[in-house]
C-alpha cells in the first residue's frame, strides 16, 4: 500500500487528487481520497472500502441520495442551509480532535446509493477513474470539488454509495468563509443551478 500525505496542504485538493491520479491510474489500485483532519479508527478500513466498491463505483461515508438545484452542500437542500430530508441522508460521520469523540453525526443508514457524497472520504478503483475519465475540476479547491466530481461521475453511468466507517472528523465544514462563497459562485456558474 502506498501512502501519500500532504499535510497542511495549501495547494487545492483538486490538483493534489489529479496528481495520484496522474501517477498511479495506470496501475490497477485503490485510490483513497481524504482529509488531512480525518482520523480513521476502523482496523478494517481498507476490507469496508473494496466491500463497498464491489457494490458501487465510488464510495463514501456520507452522501445524499437527492440532488436538488442551487444546493450548497451535499447534505442541505438549499441556499439557506436547511438540512435535506432525513430519508435522502446516508452516513455516519463522528466529530472531534481526540477520543472520545465530540459528537457523532448521524445521517442514514449506509449502503445506500448516493448521488451525492461527502468528500471528506472518497475511495475509487483506478480502472473506474480511467475507463470514465473522471478526474477533479482544478478550478474547485477546498469547496466543491466533491459535489462537482459526484455530478460528472452520474454523468458517466458510475454509481455511488455510502459504507459504514469508523472515523472521526476534526473539521464541520466552513459555509462562511469567502473560499466557500467563491466556491459555490464557481460551482453555480459551471452546472448553471
Amino acid at each position: 500500500m502506498d501512502v501519500h500525505v500532504f499535510p497542511e496542504n495549501k495547494v487545492g485538493l483538486s490538483t493534489i487528487y489529479n496528481q495520484a491520479i496522474d501517477k498511479f491510474s495506470r496501475d490497477s489500485c485503490v485510490f483513497v481520497f481524504a482529509h488531512d483532519d480525518l482520523h480513521i479508527l476502523d482496523f478494517y478500513w481498507i476490507n469496508a472500502i473494496q466491500a463497498g466498491l464491489q457494490h458501487y463505483g465510488i464510495v463514501g461515508c456520507a452522501g445524499n441520495k437527492s440532488r436538488q438545484p442551487f444546493q450548497p452542500s451535499w447534505a442541505f437542500k438549499n441556499a439557506q442551509f436547511e438540512w435535506d430530508a432525513p430519508e435522502n441522508l446516508s452516513g455516519i460521520v463522528g466529530h472531534g480532535k481526540s477520543l472520545p469523540m465530540e459528537s457523532l453525526s448521524i445521517f442514514g443508514p449506509p449502503f445506500q446509493q448516493v448521488r451525492l457524497l461527502d468528500g471528506l472520504l472518497l475511495a475509487v478503483n483506478s480502472e473506474t477513474l480511467l475507463k470514465n475519465h473522471l478526474r477533479f475540476d482544478e478550478q474547485f479547491d477546498f469547496h466543491f470539488y466533491d459535489m462537482d466530481f459526484c455530478r460528472h461521475a452520474e454523468i458517466k453511468g458510475v454509481t455511488m454509495g455510502t459504507i459504514p466507517l469508523s472515523l472521526m472528523h476534526e473539521s464541520d465544514g466552513n459555509f462562511v468563509s469567502d473560499s466557500w462563497k467563491l466556491g459555490y459562485q464557481k460551482y453555480i456558474n459551471k452546472w448553471k443551478e
